[in-house]
């Protein structure tokens, strides 16, 4: 058999796995936002310790480096006041007439299914700074988004 139909491995043709990328910026967290990178790392420490080599090993200790990166470059966002939307606020406002209420968390806490927004995310920064009763531009709309109500989250 000729050597150009022989290989030892599958290892040549698997898809090259790269580090997760981190947000740019500073990493501001909220102390739910920190407690909840603190957890990670724990549990991801945790599965380490459980796996043999392999793929998922491997997958495991690249999960590990993000979050432990995470976690060394925390810095906890300063106490919001809630009279204005920052980081740590939850804010009621209308979005081109339809109520919704969002939370203004770090990114790694972020879940914009409930509505919880990183601080980084188009709509975050259109709201932070703003006041309630402001209105304020959004898109393609220059009245998109009424300021109802802030106050500062407590999860």
């Amino acid at each position: 058999m000729s050597v150009a139909f022989r290989r030892d491995g599958d290892e040549e043709h698997l898809e090259p796995k790269f580090e997760l990328p981190i947000p740019p910026g500073p990493n501001l967290v909220t102390p739910r936002g920190r407690k909840l990178i603190d957890e990670r790392v724990v549990a991801l420490e945790a599965r380490i310790a459980e796996l043999a080599v392999d793929a998922e090993l491997e997958a495991v200790r690249r999960d590990l480096r993000y979050w432990q990166t995470r976690q060394v470059t925390a810095e906890l966002a300063p106490a919001p006041n809630g009279e204005t939307v920052q980081i740590g606020t939850r804010v009621e406002i209308l979005l081109n007439g339809k109520p919704r209420r969002l939370s203004i968390v770090g990114h790694d806490e972020a879940e914009p299914a409930q509505d919880r927004l990183a601080y980084a995310a188009p709509l975050s920064r259109a709201l932070i700074g703003a006041e309630a009763g402001d209105v304020l531009a959004f898109g393609q709309r220059a009245d998109a988004i009424e300021v109802l109500a802030i106050e500062v989250a407590d999860d």
